[in-house]
């Protein structure tokens, strides 16, 4: 279609308006210097009024050959001449010379006379509606101006259309040709197969602010595995796995190429997602019950041609209660909804439905222990995790040590045997203020320091201040050197 030409209406708003423009037209200051001389005129008796006061008295000065004159203003007369008494004789009251009308008596004080003139007067009115009528004008302006834009709205906005498409497309094919993007097949099928998939923000900041790679990982959800039951440790990748794939999705069905080696997706009809924490308390809703609202729209809506994406169901509740919910919502995304789904979960006893379920898989995170730490190596495999490592998140977080090793012995006590009968026994078997760990000697059966032994033998009352000098560096010379 017919963008039409905008050559006339471009160089006019070119003109018109300013390099630096306001938020809301109602400001003013919008049109450009030069493009109205009558707003120009107005804006300096707004803008340069001293000036323009400045030279008049100037000129007043010169003429009258009163070089002390002086234009003032005060809230009651306005502007006015003053001269001191010394030249009254000086000022012209009748017709002077030149034209411009004569001086006109306003006041007389004890040492200076008061006058104006017309000019003056003239100047002064001018000065006090420059400001209103300077903003009137651009007003009228900017009506015109929009006036004319709006005459020529249809082919503007094609215009505008056919600029957006190109921004976009260029956009994207720039984007996929500096991260190796590749071309999806997308189709009628119910495939989603994705090769060494991405996420495109996360891997961006990794590049720029780590120098580091980004881990790329397969998935598939074809029909014989449609829903995949991700286990693995916090921190593991989880999370950016479950969104690059949704990233993908929506990439590929917008027409881009996407961040993966390869890709086919059969078309989907609608992306849902349950991903992060958050309440709205204004509303009356706990974090839990957000979270179940967002479940409950899922289970409600999605069908066989959906993506559905959920990271933790449950957690915000009792930990059976959490189980239990997120054991029924996988059973219901299997056997009702039939999509293609990825759920993230730490309850590894949502395992077990792989034996049950005949298209669920089982993939997990992997992680290398090595030297008593943990490596996240964001790589997905078939299996299941059996640990969450969430002490070792927390102690990378900084929690106290006492406050570790605590937890540590209650997972212990957890794991040592059947979960109910642990939880069951938890408070007698572990004190509920038992905070301090076991293993390294208590303070009162370690024997005293050489400083806490020579403070016990002093008696503060019999020190004069020379003692009480001689004995803080003899307690110095007792510290362990550096």
């Amino acid at each position: 279609r017919d963008l039409g030409e905008h050559g006339v209406l471009t160089e006019r708003l070119g003109r018109a308006l300013a390099e630096e423009l306001p938020l809301v037209a109602r400001d003013g200051g919008f049109v450009a210097p030069g493009y109205s001389e009558e707003l120009d005129e107005l804006r300096a008796l707004r803008d340069e009024s001293r000036k323009l006061i400045a030279a008049l008295q100037s000129r007043y000065a010169t003429e009258t050959g009163v070089p002390s004159l002086k234009i003032r203003h005060n809230n009651v007369l306005g502007y006015f001449v003053e001269v001191t008494a010394t030249h009254q004789s000086k000022i012209p009251t009748g017709e002077r010379d030149g034209g411009g009308g004569a001086f006109i008596h306003r006041q007389t004080m004890a040492n200076a006379m008061r006058f104006t003139t017309v000019e003056l007067g003239e100047l002064e009115r001018k000065i006090a509606s420059a400001a209103e009528r300077a903003l009137a004008l651009e007003l009228a302006l900017f009506d015109d101006l929009a006036g004319e834009v709006l005459a020529r709205s249809e082919p503007i906005g094609l215009a505008a259309a056919a600029l957006a498409a190109l921004d976009l497309a260029a956009a994207l094919a720039q984007r996929a040709l500096e991260g190796r993007w590749c071309r999806p097949r997308v189709d009628e099928s119910a495939a989603f197969e994705i090769a060494g998939g991405r996420h495109p923000v996360v891997e961006a900041a990794l590049a720029r602010e780590q120098d580091a790679l980004f881990v790329a990982n397969d998935c598939d959800l074809g029909e014989a595995q449609r829903l995949w039951l991700v286990t693995g440790p916090n921190m593991a990748g989880k999370s950016t796995f479950l969104r690059q794939n949704a990233l993908i999705a929506v990439l590929a069905q917008i027409g881009s190429y996407v961040p993966a080696e390869a890709a086919h997706i059969g078309v989907i009809d609608r992306l849902f997602s349950r991903v992060g924490a958050a309440d709205d308390l204004a509303r009356g809703r706990s974090t839990f019950m957000v979270e179940m609202v967002e479940a409950a729209v899922i289970l409600n809506q999605a069908g066989p041609r959906s993506l559905v994406i959920l990271d933790e169901i449950g957690r915000g509740t009792a930990t059976f209660d959490g189980l239990s919910i997120a054991w029924a919502c996988i059973e219901h995304l299997h056997a009702v909804n039939r999509s293609r789904a990825l759920f993230a979960t730490h309850y590894h006893e949502l395992t077990r439905l792989a034996g049950t379920l005949e298209s669920l898989a089982c993939v997990t995170m992997r992680v290398k222990e090595w030297q008593g730490e943990i490596v996240f190596l964001h790589e997905v495999a078939p299996g299941t995790a059996d640990r969450s490592y969430g002490i070792h998140v927390a102690k990378l977080a900084g929690l106290p040590p006492a406050a570790i090793a605590r937890a540590e012995a209650v997972l212990a006590s957890l794991e040592s045997g059947a979960q109910a009968d642990a939880l069951t026994s938890l408070v007698d078997d572990l004190p509920l203020f038992a905070a301090r760990p076991s293993g390294p000697a208590t303070a009162s059966s370690v024997e005293p320091s050489a400083v806490e032994a020579r403070l016990r033998a002093v008696n503060p009352d019999e020190l004069t201040p020379k003692d009480a000098l001689e004995l803080l560096y003899a307690l110095r010379g007792l510290l362990p050197s550096d």
